[in-house]
């Protein structure tokens, strides 16, 4: 039936199930970069900002993963950091009365003590901390949480840093975790019906002239009423209460998508006729409001049209496009477009199913932190494509942020699971990403962004994402390997 789903059966989703649909698992928690798979569809390297706020604070780490430094940065080093800051500020600063630069120094450490404060933090609590990790030879896989920060100036900064490492585990036997592959052979059947779905787009809807009633194939031109059967007229609520009506609906009788209760109250029906006749609708129907209902109907039967097919030929294959010679050109092309889109999707769901059951065969603690990015990303990624199917900013504030991220957290922890694993997977081949790939990587993209590679390229690497689009494809190569064996 056309486009009236209380005829059919279509799936009608409010809008936080549509930001969970579009919740999708194409970017890296640990990198905060997004996929690069072959097929490129929908990978967007260009992150747009919206209106909404769905950042957490931070997370509460995971025991199993966290380690904590205790670290202490002599007096003179802090006293130093003072001194330079504060000049820093005598130079900058503009207050009315004094000349820039020539601002006394007790002013401006009265004027800017919270920002100095912040200033000496931020030049003096990254490289210690480096160097306490690097003597404790771990790599954090998270930012540190700083703790019971004392700093004063004239004495020793002392503070407490917490964070998150990669877990240590073994990925012994990896080699023996098997998936079936499917045959990616197009099949003759899977052709001819991608074939009829083109013709039958092209099809045009034609009157019947003859007087006759309708049959089988047929489609009915008509206008309905529908009312939702209910014991008592309170027991109806607001949606349901909604009118359940089309002033010019066509449907096909006896086809595959039409309620068999349509079926069978139109056929035999003639033009001018006005029927009556109840839907039970099942229990999972489509549109929720219907599921589950009975609703009676009034049905005017206003004409009876007929599908005209277009044949196959050369003119055909022009119409569609002026690529196309004629309408074996157009056959073969089609065929090899279909066999080479069905053995990227095999391969693709191969892959998918093969880390899944990695994931199932290695358990390890997953640093939280890592989680959380992915909700966030993938979030992020929900949300966009929202915004860019029409959804407003002030819609998007009134989701329930906290229910969507909870309802993300199985799948961003098993995401992360099987990143991890990958790049486990990946030191024990050795692979190796060549600086070659990684060109060709960067042209995709900015064949997709429309940025010029030179600027790309500057800007990943000014953003140190450059080595993380390297990580992802050398997990990408490690998932392709491991497939190709299953064979």
């Amino acid at each position: 039936m056309g486009r009236h789903t209380a005829l059919s059966s279509l799936e009608t989703n409010p809008a936080e199930t549509a930001a969970q649909e579009t919740l999708t698992p194409e970017t890296d928690a640990a990198t905060g970069t997004e996929h690069a798979g072959h097929s490129h569809e929908g990978h967007d390297h260009d992150h747009h900002h919206h209106d909404h706020d769905h950042a957490q604070p931070a997370p509460t780490l995971n025991p199993e993963c966290t380690r904590e430094v205790e670290i202490e940065v002599p007096a003179d080093e802090v006293s130093k950091a003072f001194r330079t800051v504060v000049k820093r500020y005598q130079k900058q600063a503009r207050i009315p009365g004094f000349r820039i630069g020539k601002v006394p120094e007790s002013l401006i450490r009265k004027r800017f003590a919270d920002g100095i404060r912040q200033e000496v933090v931020e030049t003096v609590v990254p490289g210690h901390f480096r160097a306490a990790i690097e003597q404790q030879k771990v790599t954090p896989a998270s930012q540190p949480q700083v703790t019971d920060l004392h700093l004063e100036e004239g004495e020793p900064l002392k503070f407490k840093a917490a964070f998150e490492i990669q877990p240590e585990f073994s990925v012994d036997g990896y080699q023996d975790v098997k998936v079936e592959k499917p045959s990616a052979e197009l099949s003759e059947a899977e052709f001819e019906a991608e074939l009829e779905r083109i013709r039958d787009a092209r099809s045009t809807m034609e009157p019947v002239a003859e007087d006759r009633a309708l049959a089988d194939g047929d489609w009915a031109q008509i206008g309905f009423k529908g009312e939702i059967r209910t014991e008592t007229p309170e027991e109806q609520t607001a949606e349901q209460a909604r009118p359940i009506e089309s002033d010019d609906a066509v449907i096909e009788v006896g086809g595959a998508n039409t309620l068999p209760a349509f079926n069978e109250g139109l056929r035999g029906a003639k033009p001018g006729q006005e029927l009556k006749f109840e839907v039970a609708y099942p229990a999972d129907f489509g549109e929720r409001n219907l599921a589950g209902k009975t609703v009676a109907y009034d049905v005017e039967v206003k004409g009876i049209k007929k599908k005209i097919q277009p044949e196959l030929n050369d003119e055909f294959a022009k119409e569609l496009g002026g690529e196309y010679e004629g309408i074996e050109d157009f056959r073969q092309k089609l065929r090899e477009h279909m066999a080479n889109d069905k053995k990227r999707r095999v391969e693709a769901e191969t892959r998918e199913r093969l880390l899944e059951a990695l994931v199932g065969r290695f358990h390890f603690p997953v640093p939280e932190s890592l989680v959380q990015n992915q909700i966030d990303a993938r979030l992020d990624r929900g949300l966009r494509a929202l915004a860019s199917q029409g959804m407003r900013a002030e819609d998007m504030r009134k989701l329930d942020f906290a229910r969507l991220r909870e309802a993300q957290r199985d799948s961003a922890l098993s995401e992360v699971r099987g990143l991890t694993i990958l790049d486990r997977i990946a030191d024990a081949e050795n692979m190796q990403v060549s600086d070659e790939e990684l060109e060709r990587e960067l042209q995709i993209i900015s064949l997709q962004t429309r940025e010029p590679l030179e600027s790309l390229r500057e800007r990943l690497t000014s953003e140190g994402n450059l080595a993380r689009i390297r990580a992802q494809l050398r997990r990408e190569k490690t998932g392709n390997l491991l497939v190709e064996r299953l064979a």
